[in-house]
């Protein structure tokens, strides 16, 4: 088997990667994470109006660009390698739930505010214990005369405290549901969580009695949430693997510039082998990131499986990455001065985000298992 991407697709990263370089330097991402929301409107605005990075894999008939999972993947890569402060994950999973669970009028009704970048959505999945799986959900949905109401709360929610529009399961009578909130309905409480990596926040949401409106049929949210988390687990292992591989190439860069003894430490033993580590852990997490996104646009049977892997793999490599390359920076590469302590601190919280390596190891298992 050989995998490549088309030309077409490596223009399009060619200019997502330019446009990136000139977006989000370090100088911008350093700004913007002492922000309050740790990104900002008007440049998300203009990241759709130029790119249109949200509405890559919406169908055109609601106001996407009808693209699918291999060149969000390759959106997101190149989101990870400039460590771009945006709800634009946030924005995606929450746009492939709607996708999966939303009736056609729904999704005519959604779809085009998220594909024209006007409506920052996101998904809220787990709740305080911190998982992942259906069995962990406790919020509760209860039907009123006049609809339905959430109570409850969800943790670690992408960019929770200013999306206009929050997916949320919830269980119900019928079993687990999706519903949509809308960011400023009455009875939500929505509060940022301090992380590790302020480059990407993340929210407790409250519910006390909140107005929410079903998303797709009631009780129906079982196989809609497993494929979604499946995306999401792709989505993550594509940025992963970007943050990953800016840091081998940094890195890299600086042992061939800096020079001890007389001679490029680049040149020495021990840092030949972590330069090659390096690139086997990246090479080998991209491949399980593209096979993951191609495996989601062909509906491959093997796509349990396959997506469970790349988060698994990238999560260590991306981690391992990082930890060699503060290495080789020396005493520089763990002070808040150096840039790398911030593709660091991303990749220790997409660690353990959705589900750390261990999870999706077992969970790739069980599916090998079925």
């Amino acid at each position: 088997m050989k995998f490549g991407f088309s030309g077409e697709q490596e223009e399009f990263r060619g200019v997502m990667r330019r446009f990136l370089a000139e977006r989000s330097p370090t100088t911008e991402v350093r700004r913007l994470m002492e922000t309050p929301d740790g990104w900002e409107r008007e440049g998300w605005r203009a990241l759709n109006t130029q790119l249109g990075l949200t509405a890559v894999h919406i169908p055109e008939t609601h106001g996407g660009q009808g693209f699918g999972y291999s060149e969000l993947g390759i959106v997101l890569e190149e989101a990870g390698r400039a460590l771009l402060c945006a709800p634009l994950l946030a924005t995606a999973l929450a746009a492939s739930a709607i996708m999966n669970a939303g009736t056609a009028e729904q999704q005519a009704a959604l779809l085009p505010g998220i594909a024209a970048g006007d409506t920052v959505a996101t998904l809220a999945v787990a709740e305080d214990g911190g998982g992942w799986e259906a069995a962990d959900v406790r919020l509760t949905a209860t039907g009123t005369g006049g609809g339905w109401r959430l109570d409850g709360a969800k943790g670690y929610v992408l960019d929770g405290t200013t999306a206009d529009l929050i997916v949320v399961l919830a269980r119900g009578p019928r079993g687990l549901s999706f519903f949509t909130v809308a960011g400023d309905a009455a009875g939500l409480s929505r509060r940022a969580l301090r992380t590790i990596d302020t480059t990407r926040r993340l929210a407790r949401l409250t519910f006390a009695g909140v107005a929410a409106a079903p998303l797709g049929a009631a009780g129906g949210a079982g196989v809609p949430f497993a494929r979604t988390m499946l995306q999401a687990a792709a989505m993550l292992a594509s940025e992963m693997v970007g943050g990953a591989e800016r840091l081998r190439e940094d890195a890299l860069a600086y042992a061939k510039m800096r020079y001890q003894f007389g001679r490029p430490i680049a040149s020495f033993q021990s840092l030949k082998h972590k330069a090659a580590d390096m690139l086997v852990d990246v090479e080998l997490a991209k491949a399980a990131a593209y096979y993951a996104a191609a495996a989601l646009d062909e509906g491959d049977e093997e796509l349990g499986m396959v997506c469970h892997l790349a988060k698994a793999a990238a999560s260590e490599a991306y981690l391992q990455t990082a930890i060699h390359a503060v290495q080789i920076h020396g005493g520089i590469g763990f002070t808040w001065d150096n840039d790398t302590q911030l593709w660091f601190k991303r990749a220790k919280g997409s660690e353990v985000l959705f589900g750390d390596a261990h999870a999706h190891r077992e969970a790739m298992m069980r599916h090998m298992a079925a």
